[in-house]
């Protein structure tokens, strides 16, 4: 693991395997409407009433406070505590290991029941600070439907969709470890302000294909940005997909969060290749749906991801393409230098070829930062991301898709 660190003359990583107690499997309060969550109380004996203002209390203490035991709501009453214990759980998912990398970066690797997936599933999520922000890149399913042949994640079959709880539960558990919440004696007037928080940005860029789970995503992303609870900006959570069009219409309608669409080439033959999915939703529909994005402009941009394949996506008429594809649209194009994992057949594009690439897109009047590897000491690689038995050898797996993750979300 800290193999590339001794040549690099740098300290390894820390990693800190961990074990809290796992998710019980009672019925959780995490992830529910305010709606569902009145009348699971209902359900519960609690009079209807009472429902909505138990409910507020509940929104507040999860949500604002980032409680994760029923003890701990102070202004609840002792025999409404209990009786919430009895029927539900507020846990914290279980946390396999925590690595902590010389740059700040962190990540950890969830474990969480296997609700019908025959064994416990496991998830990583990644935090990368950069200035003026924090982003969590978390996942939405536990493996991937997609087939993207130079994503090592799309060698992965899809095991389940999370739930809008453990997707939830990934950014209250980092909220958690970050010390991300006020302290439980804080003042109900002294909450720390959302310009101080450590995870100011969240991308939807992990394991999975958020759109092929857009129910669960939807809820987990609208609680979220719920002003009265964890009051992320919609402007700083953005939804990462490799191109599936009809839900790109419905999340601007009903999510309303920024877009970020996972292009990688400019004509669909080679589209059709490297993301497959392209055959049901060609370029043409794709960014007819990206023009149709509610709010676009300036300050609301569509990211749009370019991996650098060495003679496959990299010459300067790709970048051409690239330019006349996304005329009109208000973008920016992230390019990524491929990582080369075992078994792969691409290879990275020569850095005086990136450069140029990016230098032609500059020229044409749009935003192309090179992403540059982000904890490369414990590898953060949400595209390629793997439970511990089944990842590749430590030190073949670079930041690839940690590079993805920096600098989405607009600065409000």
């Amino acid at each position: 693991m800290a193999t590339l660190d001794f040549l690099n003359g740098t300290e390894p990583a820390t990693a800190r395997p961990m074990r809290t107690a796992p998710m019980a499997e009672k019925p959780t309060l995490i992830g529910l409407s305010r709606e569902d969550m009145g009348k699971a109380l209902v359900e519960k004996g609690v009079p209807e009433r009472q429902a909505k203002m138990r409910v507020s209390q509940l929104w507040h203490w999860l949500y604002v406070r980032g409680v994760s035991d029923f003890d701990h709501m102070l202004n609840v009453s002792k025999d409404m505590r209990e009786m919430l214990k009895t029927h539900f759980t507020i846990a914290r998912p279980e946390i396999v290991e925590e690595q902590v990398s010389n740059d700040g970066t962190r990540k950890w690797l969830l474990r969480f029941p296997a609700r019908g997936a025959g064994r416990p599933v496991e998830v990583e999520t990644v935090y990368i600070p950069e200035e003026g922000r924090g982003t969590l890149c978390i996942s939405s399913q536990v493996g991937c439907t997609l087939t993207c042949s130079f994503c090592h994640t799309g060698t992965q079959k899809l095991v389940r969709n999370l739930t809008a709880e453990e997707i939830l539960a990934q950014l209250l558990l980092a909220r958690d470890r970050l010390g991300d919440f006020p302290d439980r004696e804080t003042p109900a007037g002294a909450i720390v302000p959302s310009d101080g928080r450590k995870v100011s940005n969240v991308v939807m860029m992990g394991m999975g294909e958020p759109l092929y789970n857009f129910e669960n995503v939807k809820q987990a992303l609208l609680i979220a940005t719920d002003g009265d609870g964890l009051s992320l900006s919609k402007r700083r959570v953005t939804l990462s997909t490799s191109g599936i069009v009809p839900e790109i219409y419905r999340t601007g309608e009903e999510i309303g969060v920024m877009l970020a669409i996972s292009l990688h080439a400019v004509r669909d033959e080679l589209r059709d290749m490297l993301v497959p999915i392209n055959k049901k939703y060609p370029l043409k529909d794709l960014l007819e749906a990206c023009r149709a994005y509610p709010s676009l402009s300036n300050a609301r941009r569509i990211t749009f991801e370019y991996v650098m394949l060495k003679d496959v996506n990299d010459s300067l008429e790709d970048a051409k393409l690239l330019t006349h594809l996304l005329r009109g649209i208000p973008a920016k194009i992230n390019l990524i230098p491929f990582n080369p994992w075992p078994g792969t057949n691409y290879q990275c594009s020569d850095w005086e070829q990136i450069e140029k690439f990016a230098d032609f897109i500059n020229q044409a009047g749009y935003a192309s930062p090179i992403r540059t590897p982000r904890g490369r000491d414990i590898l953060a690689a949400c595209g390629q991301l793997k439970s511990e038995s089944e990842r590749m050898r430590k030190v073949d797996r670079m930041a690839y898709e940690a590079m993805m993750i920096a600098g989405h979300g607009e600065d409000d």
